[in-house]
């Protein structure tokens, strides 16, 4: 099912699919506490399927999930305007990013994923802890 809209088409191809504000935010903030990581790491075995923040050596990958597009328990709201194939778009992220928890846990990965509206210094001290129990 297509969208209706083609100025919804248009305004889709044009979002930002890395780099976003929440997650450079993110980016900075681990940086500022020391840390480093991978940008747009491969999810192993998967084409076209990148783990926004990747500390290799534990295994870590690290996501951060706009409210929107990946149905927030907080935050999501119903589209408005073609809400059926909305629904159906939806359903399908939350289906992918469920198949890629599974792909890296069963690549030995730990899977942490971040909500946009968590705040970088709250994200990252949630991301620090999990690390730090991941080299212990």
């Amino acid at each position: 099912m297509e969208p209706i809209d083609e100025t919804v088409r248009a305004r889709m191809r044009t979002q930002r699919r890395a780099d976003t504000k929440p997650e450079m935010e993110l980016r900075r903030e681990l940086h500022r506490r020391g840390l480093r990581y991978r940008v747009g790491h491969p999810v192993p075995g998967v084409p076209r399927r990148t783990i926004d923040i990747a500390f290799t050596r534990v295994r870590l990958a690290v996501f951060v999930d706009g409210c929107y597009w990946h149905r927030c328990p907080i935050h999501s709201v119903p589209a408005k305007n073609n809400g059926e194939w909305w629904a159906s778009k939806l359903q399908r992220n939350h289906e992918r990013d469920q198949e890629t928890n599974q792909l890296l846990g069963d690549a030995g990965w730990a899977v942490l994923r971040i909500w946009e509206h968590e705040g970088a210094v709250a994200a990252a001290d949630t991301v620090t802890r999990v690390l730090n129990e991941l080299r212990t």
